[in-house]
C-alpha cells in the first residue's frame, strides 16, 4: 500500500467483511456511525492505493467478499433518506439542534459511498461483481445526471458560502445542496466506467444505458458563464478559466465524451438503440462541439464525428412494437414500499434517539472522527492545496486548537469563529470528557 498506510491488510479485510445494509430508521445510530467511519477509512485507503499506482486491495476485497451490491443498496437508501426524511426533519418545529454534526454525517454518507465507487469502478471486475444491482446503480446515476442538467438549465452556480445570519439547519441545507452537485459529478464518472463494460458478456442494462441523448445534454452542465467569466468545477471548487485555457479539455468533459463514445459506437449498444427522429436531432447537436481543438486532445472522437456525419443522412426508425423483456431496478421501489407513509415517524424517532445527543456523546464522536481523519492521510489524498474555510482562498495556516480547519489569514479565522467555534471545542485533542 505504499509508505503511507491508513489500514493494515488484515484491518481492511475485517472492515469490508462487516459492511451491511441498514434500515432508514437506523441511519445515524451507533452501529451506523461505526460503519460510516469504516467506509471513510476504506475510502481514503482506496484513494491512497490508486495514487501510488500499486496493488489495490480495497477493490479486491470488495469483489472477493461480494460487497459492491451492499454499497449500492446503502447508496440508494441514504439517497432516499435525504429526499424523504431529511426535509421532514427540517420542518419539525420542535427540532432546533444546537449541533448539526450528527445529521451532517448522514447527509455526507452518500458522498462517501459514491466517492468509493468512483475509485474502484475503474476496474471492470468491480462492475461485474455488482451483478443485478448495476441496474439500480445506472438508475441512480440517471437521477443524479438529471439533476445536473436541471442545474445547467437554471444557469446558476451552487453557492459555496452561506449567509452569516443562517441558522444551523439552514446552513446544513445549503451544504447538502452543494454536496448534491458534487455527488452528481461523481455519478457521471461512475456511469462512464459502466459504459466501458457495454460490450462485455454480462448483464449490463443496455436499454437503460441506451438513452444517451439524455447524457449528451450534460456537456453544457460542466461549465457555466458567470459575470462574463467562464468557470469550471475542478477539484471540488468553481474556478475561473483563463481565456488561453478555455479550449482545454477538462476531466469532466472528457468523461462525458468517453461515455458518449462508448454508447454510440458500441455495436452491442447500437443494435439495441431505437433511433427515433427526436433522438437523431438531439445527437446531431453534438457536432457543434466536435471542434478541431477537441479532436486534437481526444483523437478517438474522429470516429464519433464520422458516425454523426453518417447519422445525418440515415433514415430514422419508427418506435419498435416488439415485445421487450428486460430487468428493472428494484432497490428504490422496494425501499419505498417498505417505508411508505412512515417518513414522519422515522424523522421523529431519529429526532428523539439519534439527532439529540448529549455534549459528552458529541465529544466522543468528534474524537473518533479526529482519529479517523489523520492529517497526514488527508494531505496525501487532497486533490489540491487546502482552502480557507471562510473565503475559499488558498490557505497555509491551520486552526491551532483542533488542527482541522484551514485559513489564509488571521482575519478570516476570526470571522469564521462563530461557525467553527463549537466544532473546534468538541474536536480539540487536548480537551477531556468531564
Amino acid at each position: 500500500m505504499g509508505d503511507l498506510e491508513l489500514l493494515l491488510p488484515g484491518e481492511a479485510d475485517v472492515l469490508v467483511r462487516r459492511l451491511r445494509s441498514f434500515q432508514l430508521r437506523e441511519m445515524g445510530s451507533e452501529g451506523w456511525n461505526q460503519q460510516h467511519e469504516n467506509l471513510e477509512k476504506l475510502n481514503m485507503q482506496a484513494i491512497l492505493d490508486a495514487t501510488v499506482s500499486q496493488g489495490e486491495p480495497i477493490q479486491e476485497l470488495l469483489v472477493t467478499h461480494g460487497k459492491i451490491p451492499t454499497l449500492v443498496e446503502e447508496l440508494i437508501a441514504v439517497e432516499m433518506w435525504k429526499q424523504k426524511v431529511f426535509p421532514v426533519l427540517c420542518r419539525l418545529e420542535d427540532f432546533k439542534p444546537q449541533n448539526t454534526f450528527p445529521i451532517y454525517m448522514v447527509v455526507h454518507h452518500e458522498a462517501s459511498i459514491i466517492n468509493l465507487l468512483e475509485t474502484v469502478f475503474f476496474h471492470k471486475e468491480v462492475c461485474e461483481s455488482a451483478e443485478d444491482t448495476v441496474l439500480d446503480l445506472v438508475d441512480y446515476c440517471h437521477r443524479k445526471l438529471t439533476l445536473l442538467v436541471a442545474r445547467s438549465g437554471r444557469g446558476s452556480l451552487p453557492e459555496e458560502e452561506g449567509s452569516q445570519d443562517s441558522t444551523p439547519m439552514q446552513e446544513l441545507q445549503k451544504q447538502a445542496e452543494l454536496m448534491e452537485f458534487e455527488i452528481a459529478l461523481k455519478a457521471l464518472s461512475v456511469l462512464r466506467y459502466i459504459t466501458d463494460c457495454v460490450d462485455r458478456q454480462w448483464p449490463v442494462p443496455q436499454p437503460t444505458l441506451g438513452h444517451s441523448k439524455k447524457i449528451q445534454c450534460l456537456y453544457p452542465a460542466c461549465c457555466f458563464l458567470s459575470l462574463g467569466k467562464l468557470q469550471q468545477f475542478e477539484g471540488g471548487h468553481w474556478q475561473t478559466v483563463a481565456p488561453s485555457e478555455q479550449q482545454k479539455l477538462s476531466k469532466l468533459d472528457g468523461q462525458v465524451w468517453i461515455a458518449l463514445y462508448n454508447l454510440l459506437l458500441s455495436p452491442e449498444a447500437r443494435a439495441r438503440y431505437c433511433l427515433t427522429s427526436f433522438a437523431k436531432g438531439q445527437l446531431l447537436k453534438l457536432r457543434a462541439f466536435l471542434t478541431d481543438t477537441l479532436l486534437d486532445q481526444l483523437p478517438n472522437l474522429a470516429d464519433l464525428q464520422g458516425f454523426l456525419a453518417h447519422l445525418a443522412l440515415a433514415e430514422t426508425q419508427p418506435p419498435k412494437k416488439d415485445l421487450v423483456l428486460e430487468q428493472i431496478p428494484e432497490i428504490w421501489e422496494r425501499l419505498e414500499q417498505e417505508n411508505r407513509g412512515k417518513w414522519q415517524a422515522i424523522a421523529k424517532h431519529q429526532l428523539r434517539h439519534v439527532f439529540s445527543p448529549s455534549e459528552q456523546d458529541l465529544r466522543l464522536q468528534a474524537r473518533r472522527w479526529a482519529e479517523t481523519y489523520r492529517l497526514d492521510v488527508l494531505e496525501a489524498v487532497a486533490p489540491e492545496r487546502p482552502r480557507c474555510a471562510h473565503c475559499n482562498a488558498e490557505a497555509s495556516k491551520r486552526c491551532s486548537r483542533c488542527q482541522n480547519e484551514w485559513y489564509c489569514c488571521r482575519d478570516c479565522q476570526v470571522k469564521h469563529w462563530e461557525k467553527h467555534g463549537k466544532a473546534c471545542v468538541l474536536a480539540a485533542p487536548g480537551d477531556r470528557v468531564k
